[in-house]
């Protein structure tokens, strides 16, 4: 449900924020889904990770698109 997910969107957001100086949009959308998106390029998703996404797994999947 789009509670259970938002503190965990949250969290991932100050992650971005904190490590990548990057601020981040979060968009509620229902029906599980979970993605996180640079530049119109899905580089995290919940559906294809391991369960929901660490703070950590999305800023690292964030920084290997922006950086390279």
């Amino acid at each position: 449900s789009l509670l259970n997910y938002l503190p965990r969107a949250t969290r991932a957001a100050a992650a971005l924020r904190e490590e990548l100086n990057i601020d981040s949009e979060l968009i509620p959308v229902a029906g599980g889904i979970f993605e996180v998106a640079v530049d119109g390029d899905i580089v995290a998703k919940k559906s294809l990770m391991e369960g929901f996404p660490t703070p950590e797994a999305v800023v690292s999947a964030v920084r290997r698109r922006v950086v390279g």
